[in-house]
Order: C-alpha cells, then structure tokens, then sequence
C-alpha cells in the first residue's frame, strides 16, 4: 500500500501592518558655491565622526549597554554637538543590528546548503529524487566535487558561528557593492576620480534626528514652513555660519510636492521630523529627504473586509496575474495581466514596480473592494545552488521576483489608497489552482494560464474558502443516481462534499408525499406504457419497417 503524503499545515490568512513611516523628497535647486562648499565641509567632518563611532561600536561587540553608549557619544559631542552625536549614535546602532541580522541569515543559508549536501552525498549515484527531496548526484566527478564544496561550506559556517558568538560584524561605510568596485573600474564603467567622488560622497554624514516639541520638530536641520533651510554647524566649523547662534542658512527652498500639506502640518505643530541631505554624483545635484513615523493607524478586521470581495495577485518574475473574487469565492470578470521589466538599474525596476502596483491600485478603486490578496513569500532559503542543483534558470527566476521590494511598496502605496492587504500562505497555490480553477475558466474565447488560476487559489484563501471548487456530478447521474449537489460548501466545513439525502416518496410535486400512487399518476417506465392523455404518444411506425 502506497504511503499517503502528509500535507504541510498552511497557516491562516492575516492582515498585513502598513508602512511605519513616511519618507518624502525635493531637489534643492539654487544652491550657491558656497552653499555646496558648507554642505561638503560639514558632511566630511560628521562622516568621520560616525566612522569612528562606528569602528567603536564593532570593538564593543556583545559589551554594548548603556553605558558604553554613553561614553561613545561624549566623544563626539564635543568635536559637534549633543544632538549632532545624538543622531551619530543612534545611526550606528541601528547599521550594527542590520549587520548583526544579515550575518544571521546567511547562517541559516549555509545550515541549508550543508544539510542538503550532506543529504544528496548520502545517496547512491544517480538515484531519483521522492517527496519534495532531491536525490543524488549525476555522476561520480560531481559526488567527488561535492565532497568538497561541503567542506568549504562547513569551514565558512564554522567560521561565521565564531564571529557572531563574539559579537563581531562586518560593516562598510559607503557600500561594500561600491568598495568591490574599485578593484574593477571598467566593468563598473567609472574612472578613478568618479569612484572616489562617489565613495567620498557616501561617506558623508547629513542626518539629523527629529525631537518633538522643539521648533519646527527639528534643531539640528531646520526647515520652515515656507521651505527655508538652515544647518546648525558643529563646533569647529561654527566660522562658517551666516546666522545667529552658529546656523547656516541655505539659499535654496524646499516644497515637497509629495506630502507637502502633511508635512507642513506636522513641523507647524512642531512634531519630529528627520532629514537627511545628501549628494547624488551622477546628476551633480542635491536632495533633502524628510521622515517622519506613523503610528496608530487604523487596521480594519479581516472579516469587515471579506463581504466586498477581494483581488488576488499572483507575483512572479515578469508579471502580476490578478483575478477579482466576490465575497462567496466566485471569479467574477475577466483576469487582469500586469507585465513589468525588471532588468536594467535598480531606479528603473523600482519604476516598472511602482507602475504596476499603480495600475493594480487604479483597478481595485475601479471595483470597489477594500482589500488585496498576496502570497506571503520569502525565497531567502531558495535560491542556493545546493537545493536546485544544475537548474541555473529556475534560480535565476526565483531570485528575480521581487518579493521584499514588491511587499513594501505594496503595503506603502495600499496604505495611502485606504486598501487593506491580506497575506496568505503561498502553500499550493499554484498546484491546486491548476488542478482545480485552469479548466474550468478557460473557454474558446479565454485561455486561463496557470498564474491566473493560481490568483484565484489566492483569493479564496484569502477568503476563508477551501481552494477546491464546487463541482457537478456526471450529467447521467446528476438526479436519477446519486442525487443533486448544488451546496455550496461552507467555509469551515472540513469534510468532504457529499449527496443530499433522499427523501422518500414521489418526484413530482403535484402529489402528495402520503398519497398512494396510481396508474393515471405513477411515472412510466417505458415508452409503451405512457397513456395517450399524458400529453405525447411515441409513434409505433418509427418502430418498425
């Protein structure tokens, strides 16, 4: 007997949280010499500020308290300011525990490729692969080569297990993408004196915390209502202010087309508010960036927002598939293909995806549902060679779907919108949209793809409704056999769909259930026995010769 596969358990759909902050951006246009001399003056010296703060805080490792933050702050606060060491520090925590949670991931990344290595080295050459498992390797060179991958994997885990439990980390200020590119000027198509602009650039340190309460939410980067910049310059650049108490007043004026009423509001009541100034080398041109958080949003029940219906995406490489679905799990209407492009610079893909998500959002306002349907994916563990093997392809497509970028965005974009997003498990979807929902929608004038049907697996999820439709029995036993099944299944009913119950006593409803049948009323079995006055008689010559 056939061992039956176990399903894994699926988790239940939720309401995904919207976006804890708001970040908004202006070009500063106008910007005098000077303006840009101050501006590079003050960012290298804070830049090597935070550079040492941050070499500290590696060397502090696990000691890290309190206290020690407190020491490393004083050190900077008297070649700056209070608030000045106050945003240097905070800064550096925070690219510290990024750090210390990549070094984290790529931890369990190695786990993985060692535990699947290990798994295939125990198999015999050339045996397949059964229940979701690969099976060993193609031939003996590539059992030999794998030998030793799994030694070089074991010795980097080794090695990366030693440095996280002393607490160390390793963190480039600047990018390590745009350090590894000095070792390679030519593909990276920069000269050596752009590269170094470049780096120094990054390097730089404009960034002020915002504090509530304090005028306009912010003391060390001042911005008015009416745009008007000005800097609070540290200590050892204080000659260089063209204001009272040490500030520098920028000639260029900030709107923020994007947000601007918000903001506006919110520094006018003197609530905190982040900027960040920076240099982007390229276009030669400066921008200020302006943050602030949201809290308490409203989240709306899951079950408020099923009655209205929702709209399941499917994501992949090059396309969203989304399909409409009424409160019942109905598809409704025809599937909607959303293609984007996701090569070339990182600007333009995050373009192609905004573009998307906007055509996407203009749909489901069109509709009228108040919630999104998405697969809560994370292929972090599924892109190794050691999983997939030779399947270079499948990799490759699997890495380009932008699943973190296409969340975040997601949930941003919604958020404005006033569109919830309902995260399910992307357990089957696919599979079982296939099996169940690519026949049955597709016509002579409509073919379903499998991304479309997988959509709608999402949307019922999403729902509360088993993926599984409801399906007719055969047309020769759909009443004489087994019965009519035209109930629809509910939501939580675990069993399988059965036939109604009989109920005895005659099929027509013009007689009685306890009335005795007689031969004017009873059904005839066959064609000779029906009576002339029933309304047709079979003609007997077609019978015969």
């Amino acid at each position: 007997m056939a061992e039956k596969k176990l399903l894994r358990q699926i988790a239940r759909p939720f309401v995904a949280d919207g976006p804890s902050g708001v970040s908004i951006r202006d070009r500063l246009k106008g910007l005098t010499v000077q303006d840009e001399q101050v501006l590079r003056a003050v960012g290298a010296h804070m830049g090597r500020l935070a550079s040492a703060d941050l070499a500290r805080r590696c060397r502090d490792g696990l000691d890290h308290s309190t206290d020690t933050w407190a020491e490393r702050k004083r050190e900077p606060t008297t070649a700056s300011s209070s608030r000045w060491a106050g945003s240097v520090t905070s800064n550096t925590h925070d690219q510290w525990g990024l750090s210390r949670r990549a070094q984290h991931a790529h931890l369990q990344s190695l786990d993985a490729g060692i535990a699947t290595v290990r798994h295939r080295l125990s198999l015999p050459v050339g045996e397949t692969g059964c229940k979701g498992k690969p099976g060993g390797y193609r031939s003996k060179s590539e059992w030999f080569a794998k030998t030793r991958r799994l030694t070089v994997l074991e010795d980097r885990y080794e090695q990366v297990s030693v440095e996280r439990e002393a607490g160390r980390v390793s963190v480039v200020r600047g990018g390590r993408r745009l350090l590894n590119s000095r070792h390679n000027l030519d593909a990276a198509g920069l000269t050596e004196t752009s590269w170094r602009q470049q780096w120094e650039a990054a390097r730089w340190f404009l960034t002020a915390d915002g504090e509530s309460g304090k005028r306009h939410g912010n003391e060390t980067i001042r911005v008015t209502p009416d745009g008007e910049i000005s800097i609070r310059l540290p200590a050892p650049l204080a000659d260089l202010a063209n204001a009272k108490r040490g500030r520098y007043v920028l000639a260029a004026k900030v709107s923020f087309p994007h947000r601007g009423e918000e903001w506006r509001d919110r520094i006018e009541e003197n609530r905190a508010v982040a900027y960040r100034i920076h240099l982007d080398v390229t276009r030669d041109r400066w921008y200020l960036d302006a943050s602030w958080t949201r809290k308490d949003l409203p989240m709306i029940p899951l079950d408020a927002l099923r009655p209205d219906g929702v709209i399941g995406v499917d994501t992949n490489a090059d396309h969203l598939a989304a399909w409409l679905l009424d409160e019942h799990g109905n598809p409704t209407g025809s599937p909607r293909r959303i293609d984007y492009d996701l090569t070339g610079t990182a600007d333009h893909r995050d373009a192609q995806l905004r573009h998307a998500l906007t055509r996407l959002l203009h749909w489901a306002r069109t509709t009228g549902v108040q919630a999104i349907a998405i697969e809560d994916l994370d292929f972090t563990d599924s892109t190794t060679r050691e999983k997939h093997g030779r399947k270079k392809k499948f990799r490759q497509l699997i890495s380009g779907i932008p699943t973190g970028r296409l969340r975040a965005r997601l949930l941003s974009m919604c958020a404005e919108a006033g569109i919830s997003v309902i995260a399910v498990d992307p357990a089957y979807t696919s599979m079982w949209g296939a099996q169940h929902w690519q026949k049955p929608l597709t016509s002579k004038n409509r073919k379903t793809s499998r991304h479309a049907a997988a959509s709608v697996a999402i949307g019922r999820r999403a729902l509360g409704h088993a993926i599984r439709r409801r399906t007719t029995p055969p047309p020769a036993h759909q009443s004489d056999v087994q019965g009519h099944r035209t109930a629809q299944a509910r939501p939580r009913d675990r069993r399988r769909e059965e036939t109604r119950p009989r109920v005895p006593g005659p099929r027509t409803r013009s007689v009685q259930p306890d009335a005795e049948p007689t031969r004017a009323t009873r059904t005839s079995k066959t064609v000779r026995d029906v009576r002339s006055d029933q309304g047709w008689v079979q003609d007997s010559l077609l019978l015969t010769d």
